[in-house]
């Protein structure tokens, strides 16, 4: 079982992990444009600050014994989310269209806050 407080930290790793996914993802697209000089450097800090706090949150989890299972997509609108913990084992469920929003704030805010700090 997650308390309330592994749960919350789970739903910002979780977060975390698709944010690195979709920046792997479009990194790859990205190596094939004509400008991409101009958003590869972006985009691999951008990578490189996520990364390193999802390996920090994983660390974490690591520590407790718990761990993403997997990603189960149920329809277009909902997902659950299969959690592997020393006791019982967790399904969340998620809406879709919820997560992405969440990975597109971090992924701003990540970088307002490294344009500020230049």
């Amino acid at each position: 079982m997650l308390n309330p407080e592994q749960r919350r930290l789970f739903h910002k790793f979780l977060i975390l992990e698709m944010a690195v996914q979709s920046l792997q993802r479009d990194f790859s697209v990205i190596e094939n444009l004509k400008m991409s000089k101009v958003y590869l450097p972006i985009l691999d800090k951008l990578l490189k600050d996520i990364s390193h706090d999802y390996y920090d949150s994983k660390r974490l989890f690591a520590k407790e014994k718990i761990r993403l299972f997997k990603v189960e997509k149920i329809d277009e609108f909902f997902s659950d989310v299969h959690i592997a913990t020393a006791g019982n084992d967790v399904v969340l469920r998620y809406a879709n269209m919820a997560l992405k929003t969440q990975v597109e704030k971090l992924l701003i805010s990540h970088q307002n806050n490294d344009q500020a700090l230049n």
